[in-house]
């Protein structure tokens, strides 16, 4: 019995991936490691197939054409025999004592036939000899199945990420989950896609993930990201496309607060990256974004221009001065 399948995808990984892989051998028997080479350059692939040969049982070496990181997690998902999905990119790492508790978790969810949809658990943030643990113990119920009818409100640098969620995989197959290939940001729809069809989840206090930050090529790069502002845009744009959030107000209120936390996220990174940036090209993506919202969910735009995302539209000095200063207070990216 595998009880996680861990999805790593690779491109270019040779001077990280080993220091990844071998925190996710601390499961033993209990996991089942995917790596998925996409078409590196470099020994990723050798690596990848170095610890196949080491641990047949365990880890899986998977190589394909280059189709960027959704694709990796499409292929990872595909292969995937575990009871739960997770996906830990390789300049990443998971904390060996949380593993150890959060299979002892998932092993009793499966002995008491109760598998949740979703479990959550802490991830930390890994920058410049600095950590920064985000925690939902103000928003979720701890050791305890829950629905989204207990679920609080979440705070602005605290909200769900790739990192916080593990999926049970069958959930993720039954509702046809499958990442857009070849554009960065798709772990955005990674966690949110599937929040409208979770019926139950768990949230776990054990610091997890670890979140490397500090590579000056990673996309989460402020000037990496204004690089590729079209995919960041392009994602945002399909998150909109989705489904309307107010859908699910009177069914599910506190999922559709979520959602339309999330896309106001989305709007905020997007529209305040292209002020940053300065360009009269970004000013007219910025404004074409927001007519976009517009003309697609009139209400939710009304909803983002009065909230977080729409101080973003302040004249642009007022703007990246807001920016700089909430990036000080709350250490993201």
């Amino acid at each position: 019995m595998k009880y996680i399948t861990f999805a790593v995808p690779c491109y270019n990984s040779e001077s990280y991936m080993e220091h990844c892989i071998e925190t996710l051998l601390k499961g033993g028997e209990d996991v089942e490691i995917i790596l998925v080479d996409d078409g590196s350059k470099d020994k990723t692939g050798e690596i990848a197939d170095r610890y196949q040969k080491k641990y047949p049982s365990i880890v899986k070496a998977v190589h394909k054409e280059n189709g960027g990181h959704g694709s990796g997690v499409n292929k990872g998902l595909e292969l995937a025999t575990g009871l739960y999905y997770k996906v830990v990119d390789s300049d990443d790492w998971v904390d060996e004592d949380a593993l150890k508790k959060v299979l002892e978790t998932i092993k009793k969810f499966h002995k008491e036939k109760t598998l949740v949809d979703m479990l959550v658990v802490n991830y930390v943030y890994e920058k410049e000899g600095e950590q920064k643990v985000i925690r939902y113990t103000k928003t979720l119920p701890e050791n305890k199945i829950f629905t989204w009818d207990e679920v609080g409100k979440f705070k602005k640098d605290a909200y769900l990420l790739m990192h916080s969620v593990i999926y049970r995989t069958k959930f993720l197959k039954d509702i046809g989950l499958k990442l857009p290939e070849k554009t960065f940001y798709v772990d955005n729809i990674f966690v949110y896609y599937p929040l409208p069809f979770i019926k139950n989840m768990y949230y776990l206090n054990v610091d997890f993930y670890r979140y490397f930050i500090g590579r000056s090529d990673q996309s989460v790069n402020e000037q990496v990201m204004i690089k590729r502002i079209d995919q960041q845009i392009f994602i945002t744009k399909t998150m909109i496309d989705f489904f309307n959030p107010y859908d699910y107000w009177e069914s599910n209120k506190n999922c559709a607060k979520y959602l339309i936390h999330y896309i106001d996220i989305m709007m905020s990174v997007s529209s305040i990256l292209l002020q940053v940036s300065n360009t009269d090209e970004n000013q007219h993506k910025r404004k074409e974004l927001w007519k976009y919202l517009k003309e697609k969910n009139r209400k939710l735009y009304k909803t983002c221009r009065l909230s977080l995302s729409g101080a973003t539209c302040l004249p642009r000095d007022i703007a990246v001065t807001g920016y700089r200063i909430a990036r000080k207070i709350y250490k993201f990216n």
